[in-house]
């Protein structure tokens, strides 16, 4: 499944697909990271297209950072070793998996294996445990170094040593959004062996989604059976041709949020609890929305729990163009950042699955679409340009 950026088809929303970088005029702008009434905002990569924004969920070892992709042409980071090259990233592949601050240091970095024949990598998310994320990985079917039929696997990567744990070799779409929930607290034995999920998580409470060919939800829970006990979440009613766009598993392990795309500038957003006799709700858009939610994320705080999305201006598609750091963009003309406290309540009946606490506030106004920091303190965005912004 092989797409041109440029077509902006309804999958390349929000990530960067065949990669074909897009085209901007060059941007002369005055901006810098300085405070203004929406907070403080941190140029990524400045000015040069990245993909896939994924705010750290570790305050600890990677405080105030965002994990993305890059494209070819020089990073704009500060690299943190001579194998980390900035000035050779492989033109319109994704070579790597970075992890910056808002100071441009990279704090952590994956090459692409090219002696296994790693081609590029896709969809990289930060897991709800600190220590993990997952991605997928192309390689060439032909095999052949110019990469171009490309099939893809999917691993997670453990932060702390850079090992993968492997759900799939092959056979995974392109833009199957992967996610993963890892029990809180799960940590890993030295002497463990990395070959088992137990091993490699420190637990076997793990719980994965992602969409499969039928741009369906599939999740798996490795406490009950794991791939092999696979269960296919049911489509939002009148949906079933459309595309699902990057499921986000809750805190509590047992519901999503997620993305139904109709094009690349009409989309809306569901919750639903994993299960595959559940039924999709969708968050509806509320008065005073510049659109139906985009891209929304999960976010716990103080035993509060929030879903945090983006809205853009009317018209717009998922795809920020704008330097986020000019006044002019930071009036909600190109969209805002929203979040709403939510209740759950799994295995209820429908009606009493989730409520809502109180009406939607907005928190941002530029559109956010990597979610928010545990502490409350980031918003990250990506795909063209990629920020950070520090709330006041």
């Amino acid at each position: 499944m092989k797409k041109l950026f440029g077509i902006l088809l309804p999958a390349l929303l929000v990530a960067c697909y065949s990669p074909e970088p897009f085209e901007a005029e060059t941007v002369e702008s005055s901006a810098s990271n300085q405070a203004s009434d929406i907070g403080t905002m941190f140029g990524v990569n400045t000015m040069q297209q990245i993909c896939n924004p994924s705010v750290s969920q570790d305050t600890v070892n990677f405080p105030a950072s965002m994990l993305w992709l890059n494209f070819g042409s020089d990073l704009i980071v500060t690299r943190p070793d001579s194998e980390y090259t900035v000035s050779k990233a492989v033109v319109e592949q994704h070579d790597r998996l970075t992890v910056s601050d808002t100071a441009g240091k990279v704090l952590w970095y994956m090459m692409r294996d090219t002696a296994a024949g790693e081609c590029q990598f896709q969809d990289p998310e930060w897991s709800t445990h600190p220590n993990f994320a997952v991605a997928l990985r192309a390689y060439d079917l032909d095999g052949k170094k110019s990469c171009m039929n490309l099939d893809y696997g999917m691993f997670a990567v453990r932060f702390s040593d850079s090992k993968k744990f492997w759900f799939f070799d092959k056979k995974i779409r392109e833009d199957a959004s992967p996610h993963l929930w890892i029990k809180p607290g799960a940590s890993v034995a030295e002497d463990a062996a990395d070959s088992t999920v137990e091993g490699f998580f420190g637990t076997d409470d793990v719980r994965l989604v992602y969409v499969d060919d039928d741009d369906k939800i599939v999740f798996a829970d490795f406490a009950d059976g794991g791939l092999k006990n696979a269960k296919t979440l049911k489509k939002p009613a009148g949906k079933g041709s459309l595309m699902v766009d990057a499921p986000m598993i809750s805190p509590d392990g047992k519901f999503v949020v997620y993305n139904v795309n109709e094009n690349s500038r009409t989309w809306e957003a569901y919750i639903q609890e994993l299960s595959s006799t559940s039924t999709p709700v969708k968050i509806e858009r509320r008065q005073g929305a510049t659109s139906d939610p985009a891209q929304p994320h999960w976010f716990e705080y103080n035993g509060r729990l929030f879903i945090v999305w983006a809205e853009f201006a009317s018209g717009e598609s998922m795809l920020n163009r704008n330097d986020l750091r000019e006044g002019s963009a930071q009036d909600g003309s190109v969209g805002r950042t929203v979040m709403r406290e939510i209740r759950l309540n799994a295995g209820a009946p429908a009606d009493l699955a989730f409520e809502w606490v109180g009406d939607a506030r907005e928190i941002a106004t530029v559109p956010m679409i990597g979610g928010r920091s545990p502490d409350g303190r980031f918003l990250a965005t990506g795909t063209n340009y990629g920020f950070m912004l520090e709330l006041p």
